[in-house]
């Protein structure tokens, strides 16, 4: 709840004890499904873009700003080029089952001053969609960023990326609108969706990725006994 000055007009809640977080550390996260590793060319170029590569079409390439790559020599280029950076601070989704990656994420736009952090360059390889590992990377980075103490976890996508808002809500982002206008991609307009977690959201959230996640929620076919959207829909504080 805000609190009101002395001059009647409300001001937002003090924050007596807290202080910026670290930034996020480059290091491995280990899971159950899946191990994310700081992204390196020379351990996942190649897993990575014959992982892509399933991708005939293309579709995942549409709504980021860089790919499909001609050949592995200019992908593990660009991996080279990326992977060094602190902001995107990119990491490797490897999946526990094959010990190979098969996607990529990133945390960007860190701000440890306000709290803010975001996650984003998500490429998911048809190997990794639809897989407890896809998931369970989401919540292994949310979980360190809040670990960390950041108070916001951002997610934003190309507000016609449909699949994408889709994948926020059933993470338990909440929506909160759109940014017209809001940047120039490959020499087309992109409308901006924002979508975010904030800290006092993420005990709930956490303990819904936990039931999702136990290896109970599957029967013998891998089939979900519960779905993830079920356990985070009512944890939402608008949808779109």
């Amino acid at each position: 709840m805000n609190d009101t000055n002395e001059l009647g007009q409300p001001v937002g809640f003090a924050l007596p004890d807290w202080e910026p977080p670290s930034r996020p550390l480059r290091c491995a996260l280990e899971g159950r499904y899946c191990r994310l590793e700081p992204l390196n060319a020379v351990q996942h170029a190649e897993a990575l873009f014959a992982a892509n590569a399933l991708d005939d079409e293309g579709r995942n390439w549409t709504y980021l700003p860089y790919g499909p790559f001609a050949d592995l020599e200019d992908y593990r280029a660009w991996v080279d080029q990326v992977s060094g950076g602190e902001d995107p601070l990119f990491f490797a989704i490897v999946e526990q089952a094959t010990g190979l990656a098969a996607g990529v994420a990133s945390y960007l736009r860190i701000a440890p001053e306000s709290g803010s952090i975001e996650v984003g360059h998500i490429n998911y390889s048809p190997l990794l969609q639809r897989t407890r590992a896809a998931t369970e990377a989401m919540c292994l980075m949310m979980e360190q960023a809040f670990a960390l103490g950041y108070r916001r976890y951002e997610w934003k996508c190309n507000a016609l990326n449909i699949p994408s808002r889709e994948a926020a809500q059933r993470l338990g982002f909440s929506y909160e609108g759109l940014f017209r206008q809001a940047t120039v991609v490959r020499g087309r307009n992109r409308d901006t969706a924002w979508y975010s977690v904030i800290d006092a959201e993420w005990p709930a959230l956490e303990a819904a990725f936990g039931q999702w996640l136990d290896p109970a929620n599957f029967d013998a076919q891998g089939q979900q006994r519960r779905s993830l959207s079920s356990l985070t829909a009512p944890l939402l504080v608008q949808r779109g």
